[in-house]
């Protein structure tokens, strides 16, 4: 396997793999949470941390640990940082934590942290784990923040709770719902795939053009 730079490493979790958009991972808290622009970077932000920190744990023990308890060892380390955020926004944002309800705690059952901890933390070293994590978790964020901007701007008018449209706008309230937020998602989607689908072929042919 291609031994990655740091760099690489690093945008491959913000574009290549991005677990929202490339990857489709994390669809539950995606949708659920992306009503307005606050509550979907809060929740990004939570999971970055819990990336970070599980990814470097568990790559620190990836050898003491056996192979047959590695998805408990796995659990139990997760665990561990979900509720240490949990408790801090908590402490810190009660508000915000009301906001984010139930969706904090299940960061424990997220596929993007279990993917990473599966799939990289556990086979690499430390610093690429920490690198891997934190990378998925911005490009989690990302993603989630841009979709949850848009349907706040269309379905509400206003963004990070400020207005934002003129004030004869009248909101889009299905944006913000369930229906709207598998359709803003699927157009946020089909962006994304158009421009980097355009991108390789910009790519392909400079390569055709140099051999």
């Amino acid at each position: 396997m291609k031994k990655q730079s740091f760099g690489g490493i690093f945008m491959n979790g913000l574009i290549a793999e991005n677990p929202t958009l490339r990857l489709l991972l994390g669809m539950c808290p995606t949708l659920a949470i992306s009503t307005a622009a606050l509550r979907g970077l809060s929740m990004g932000m939570a999971t970055t941390a819990v990336l970070f920190f599980s990814n470097l744990v568990i790559s620190s023990i990836r050898k003491i640990v056996p192979d047959e308890i590695r998805i408990p060892a796995f659990v139990v380390v997760i665990a561990t940082f979900v509720t240490i955020v949990d408790l801090l926004i908590k402490a810190f944002s009660p508000l915000l934590s009301n906001s984010l309800g139930i969706y904090i705690p299940l960061i424990v059952v997220n596929c993007i942290i279990f993917a990473r901890a599966e799939m990289y933390a556990f086979k690499n070293p430390v610093i690429p784990s920490m690198i891997d994590g934190l990378s998925m978790g911005l490009g989690f964020t990302l993603a989630i923040t841009l979709l949850s901007s848009i349907r706040e701007i269309i379905g509400s008018g206003t963004l990070f709770d400020m207005r934002f449209m003129p004030e004869g706008y009248q909101p889009m309230g299905l944006i913000v719902r369930p229906t709207g937020g598998f359709f803003m998602l699927g157009i946020l989607l089909l962006a994304v795939n158009a421009v980097t689908r355009r991108i390789e072929k910009r790519r392909t042919a400079r390569a055709e053009e140099n051999v």
